[in-house]
């Protein structure tokens, strides 16, 4: 009864910016670890960042000082904050959340990075 709801993706030419918004909700009592992950065509599904609880993040080095990771606990949402983005970027975007201490992933958002 636990759904992750992804928004933000989109197309948007080199040196552009996005947010994606991860959204939990059903039957929630526990909210613990989100992240973003992303899978290009032909390539494993990869990290890109983490947050902790308390807001400590981790950042692929791929992403670092262009992407950062946010979440507000009141709405259970994750945010990922894309500046400065490249071709290479180009990719399906995924949230991942602990809720109730299991694993949860969104659906999915297409992110397509081109001029």
């Amino acid at each position: 009864q636990v759904q992750l709801v992804e928004s933000g993706g989109g197309l948007v030419q080199p040196g552009g910016s996005l947010r994606l918004s991860c959204a939990a909700s059903g039957r929630i009592f526990s909210v613990n670890g989100m992240g973003w992950y992303r899978q290009a065509q032909g390539h494993e599904r990869e990290l890109v960042a983490r947050i902790t609880n308390f807001g400590g993040t981790a950042t692929a080095n791929s992403v670092k000082g262009r992407f950062t990771i946010s979440r507000d606990n009141a709405k259970k949402t994750v945010y990922l904050q894309m500046n400065s983005l490249k071709p290479e970027d180009t990719a399906v975007y995924y949230c991942n959340v602990q809720v109730n201490g299991l694993d949860y992933w969104g659906q999915g958002t297409q992110v397509t990075v081109s001029s």
